[in-house]
C-alpha cells in the first residue's frame, strides 16, 4: 500500500487541487504531464491520497481517450486521419514515421523511449491538411519529405 510522502511530485499536484474529489480529472491531467502516462502506482497513490476507490479512478483514467496507461515517448506524434487529412495522404506520412523509428500499428513506441506516434479521428484543422502535432504543436501541410526532415530536427534539438 503507498504511503503518503511516496510521490512528491504528486504530492503538489494534489495540493495544487486541494485534494479534492471533485478535481480527479484535473489532478490526473497534471499527473500524466508529469509521467507522460498515468504509472498504476501512481493511480492506486491518488485514489489512497483522495479517500477514493482505485476502481473509481481507474474508471475515470480509462473513460476518457486523453489519458493513457501505456508509458509515452518524449515526443508524442499525432497523426491525423480524419476525412481532409486522409484524402489529402496523411497515411503516407504515417508510414514514414514508422518506417523511420522502427515502428509499426502495434508498436508505437521506440524503445529509447523518444518518439510515441499515434493516429487521431481530427485535430480540428482540416484547412491545412495533412496535419501532424508533436507534444501538441501543429505542422501543417505536411509531406513524407517534410515528415523526415522535421524528425531529424527533433533528434537534433534532443541531443543538444
Amino acid at each position: 500500500m503507498p504511503k503518503k510522502g511516496m510521490y512528491p511530485e504528486v504530492d503538489l499536484i494534489l495540493k495544487a487541487h486541494e485534494s479534492k474529489q471533485s478535481a480527479i480529472i484535473s489532478i490526473l491531467q497534471d499527473v500524466q504531464k508529469q509521467y507522460r502516462y498515468l504509472p498504476p502506482e501512481v493511480l492506486t497513490y491518488v485514489a489512497r491520497q483522495l479517500d477514493l476507490s482505485e476502481a473509481k479512478v481507474y474508471s475515470v483514467a480509462t473513460f476518457y481517450d486523453n489519458f493513457s496507461l501505456e508509458p509515452k515517448g518524449k515526443y508524442l506524434i499525432k497523426v491525423c486521419d480524419g476525412t481532409a487529412c486522409h484524402v489529402r495522404k496523411s497515411i503516407p506520412i504515417l508510414e514514414e514515421l514508422r518506417k523511420s523509428l522502427g515502428l509499426s500499428d502495434k508498436k508505437h513506441t521506440t524503445d529509447d523511449m523518444k518518439f510515441t506516434v499515434e493516429t487521431v479521428s481530427c485535430l480540428g484543422t482540416c484547412g491545412l491538411a495533412p496535419v501532424l502535432t508533436v507534444n501538441d504543436k501543429v505542422y501543417p501541410s505536411m509531406t513524407p519529405e517534410k515528415t523526415r526532415d522535421l524528425l531529424k530536427q527533433l533528434k537534433e534539438e534532443d541531443n543538444e
